[in-house]
């Protein structure tokens, strides 16, 4: 799918989001358009974006076509797991060279296609543009829609060169190119009233695998999952879910209005992290769906439930009970892991508003307190500035920032795609809770805090 100027202005410009309907109707400027700026870091590019919403679907083959080294970052940087195939743990290039900048890559964009497709049998073929092909002006939607047609398998054009503007960006026009080519385009074999989709969660650690145990008890079926651990057939028939549950509002919440106005599926934004998330989250969907027994059920799975999860986390609130935090992640963890610390008795003193919608920045402020501070920046600077002006007690934040949290000798978590622990539910709010305490009371901190030998 090739995307004009006027489609990608579209895309940036969230018309679901409340603050957005507001400044509208008062005939200001969209807040959301946010154009790239030349020389500016931009949160990685579309590219990676697009990669980070799509690459969890398992058995569709993800070609880049561009450079080899377009391909590094997507692959073994991103932690989504999969029940199923493990087709897209691949990493499949055109690895264009000089001369085929030159004269361009299309023949070899149509040979890489049909060798994929005879000796790995994918589910579909998803080709990434690179600016490298963007620039050069290979007609890569052409090569998809004539090599559909010889291999007898769908090829996706996922049209996201890097300098088209943020990695956000790219997560959108992923969302985009599933509803336009993949969304509606088959049928299940049955329905039940009882059907629903996960938008936005990417199965980071098995996340969904802590969540999918608690819907059954429900007697509530996922239909899709979009992404993480899905394959390419249930997303074709997503359009038959009764509801869609948005995790991940900045980059899913317009792939749920759009499937709201054209097959009449409400939606709802909810979280998977900490105790008061889920219960929430459970209820709304019962809600939503509007059984009377299902809630019924659903009061009596929360109880169950957080009964034997506040008896698990009783020695760990009494060891984390007033710990201090500094939080830099993004997106839907920006707010929820201040609930979730709330919970154990932590204190989120300082947290990026980052990848967030307007609402959920106004939550996070909100939860912050007056005493709160929001980052606006997330340079080591920044941070170390902030850890200090807190006293925080650990950071929170991604992989990059963990030298961040070395140089402050303080220790540091991971939240981000990098890591290896599931934080979602309540099993993953037990496993969070046995991370913050281990982090915290390593003897390791206790011997670097000490004074160097010399001084």
């Amino acid at each position: 799918m090739k995307q004009t100027q006027e489609q990608i202005n579209q895309l940036l410009n969230e018309i679901a989001c409340e603050y957005n309907v507001k400044k509208l109707q008062s005939r200001k400027t969209k807040p959301c358009k946010k154009p790239p700026k030349p020389g500016a870091a931009q949160g990685n590019c579309p590219f990676e974006g697009a990669m980070v919403a799509l690459g969890p679907i398992t058995d569709v083959a993800h070609l880049v076509h561009g450079p080899v080294s377009c391909t590094r970052n997507p692959w073994g940087s991103r932690g989504s797991l999969s029940s199923n195939s493990q087709l897209y743990q691949m990493g499949f290039s055109t690895d264009l060279g000089e001369n085929n900048i030159i004269f361009g890559g299309e023949k070899k964009l149509d040979k890489a296609i049909q060798e994929i497709a005879h000796r790995y049998n994918p589910a579909a073929i998803f080709v990434y543009a690179t600016c490298v092909t963007a620039l050069i002006g290979d007609d890569i939607e052409n090569i998809c829609k004539q090599a559909a047609h010889q291999v007898g398998i769908p090829v996706i054009h996922i049209d996201a060169p890097g300098f088209l503007g943020s990695k956000n960006l790219g997560n959108r026009i992923g969302g985009e190119a599933l509803l336009e080519y993949v969304v509606g385009t088959a049928e299940p074999e049955f329905t039940t009233p009882l059907d629903i989709n996960i938008i936005g969660d990417y199965n980071v650690a098995g996340e969904i695998w802590n969540i999918l145990p608690l819907l059954k008890k429900l007697g509530i079926r996922v239909l899709s999952k979009i992404t993480g651990d899905a394959h390419y057939q249930e997303i074709c028939y997503a359009h038959r879910a009764k509801l869609n549950v948005v995790i991940c509002s900045n980059v899913s919440l317009q792939m749920a209005q759009k499937m709201q106005e054209r097959y009449g599926i409400p939606y709802i934004e909810e979280s998977f992290y900490g105790v008061e998330n889920i219960n929430h989250c459970l209820r709304n969907i019962a809600a939503a769906l509007g059984e009377q027994y299902l809630q019924e059920r659903t009061e009596w799975l929360i109880s169950e439930e957080t009964e034997a999860l506040n008896i698990a986390l009783s020695f760990y609130r009494s060891q984390l009970q007033g710990k201090r935090i500094v939080l830099y992640s993004g997106g839907v963890k920006s707010w929820s892991i201040i609930l979730a610390a709330k919970n154990l008795g932590m204190e989120v003193v300082a947290a990026s508003d980052r990848k967030n919608t307007q609402d959920e920045k106004v939550k996070i402020k909100q939860l912050l307190g007056q005493n709160g501070m929001v980052l606006a920046k997330g340079s080591p600077k920044a941070l170390l500035q902030a850890i200090e002006d807190t006293k925080a007690d650990i950071l929170v934040a991604g992989a990059s920032n963990q030298y961040t949290a070395l140089k402050a000798r303080i220790p540091f978590l991971d939240v981000n795609h990098e890591r290896h622990h599931a934080y979602s539910g309540y099993i993953g709010m037990l496993t969070m809770a046995k991370e913050f305490y281990e982090a915290l009371y390593s003897p390791v901190w206790e011997q670097i805090r000490q004074p160097a030998p010399w001084d």
